[in-house]
């Protein structure tokens, strides 16, 4: 391996000459400090995209970082890999659905409700559910949660759709909403973001939390069961 490297330092040596013509070459026989911070200052710049092409075909692998397969292997890495799922096969219930099985299923989540239909006039859709956090200095922190699912597939959630949430709230209380999620099969404008980011800022108890379809494959990538049941794949 060591004589591969020794080789391939060469190779990039006399190809770095040869692209870069006298002025590499004159840098090369200076050897002094100030050579070596224009090579790297003028030099490489001109001949990094032309030496990249003439050391790697098109069909040629690019090396990495690892070395070999087993030495990835060796780490033991730990997670799932998110994938696309097919958020269009659902209908809105269906979309409603799979939050609500998600919600009841997930441990730390209790008294799971869907609160309106899915057809209902505010077009609210809203689930319900109870947030029990387990504190081992303060004990058990009982958070009440309201999600708005928003099965969007050509539409990005904006600041009024934020507004709008948090114009309804008040009327599923009492008890006091503690968090309210926005729950999407697509994702949210900048604007929508700016907007929950100084929410969650300010001095208000309620704190808003944002489920873009990216979150969600992310937590569906765990729960392989759901993602069959709903055929999201």
């Amino acid at each position: 391996m060591r004589t591969l490297r020794k080789f391939t330092h060469c190779l990039v040596a006399a190809l770095l000459v040869r692209a870069a013509g006298g002025d590499m070459q004159r840098h090369l026989r200076f050897a002094q400090a100030g050579d070596l911070y224009d090579i790297v200052r003028f030099d490489w710049p001109d001949v990094k995209s032309g030496l990249l092409k003439s050391l790697y075909g098109e069909d040629e692998p690019i090396p990495v970082d690892i070395a070999d397969l087993g030495e990835l292997v060796a780490t033991k890495p730990k997670g799932s890999v998110a994938t696309k799922l097919r958020w269009a096969s659902l209908s809105e219930e269906d979309f409603e659905r799979l939050i609500f099985q998600l919600i009841s299923s997930e441990p730390g989540y209790v008294n799971a409700q869907w609160l309106t239909k899915t057809n209902a006039a505010d077009r609210g859709r809203d689930l319900s559910v109870t947030r029990v956090h387990v504190d081992s200095l303060t004990g058990t922190v009982n958070s009440r949660v309201l999600i708005q699912c928003k099965h969007w597939l050509s539409k990005s959630i904006g600041p009024e759709d934020v507004s709008s949430l948090l114009s309804k709230l008040s009327t599923w209380e009492p008890p006091r909403i503690d968090v309210a999620i926005i729950a999407s099969s697509g994702r949210f404008t900048s604007d929508a973001v700016s907007v929950v980011e100084k929410h969650n800022h300010s001095d208000r108890a309620l704190r808003i939390e944002m489920w873009p379809e990216s979150h969600l494959e992310n937590l569906l990538a765990k729960r392989p069961a759901l993602i069959g049941q709903f055929k999201l794949r």
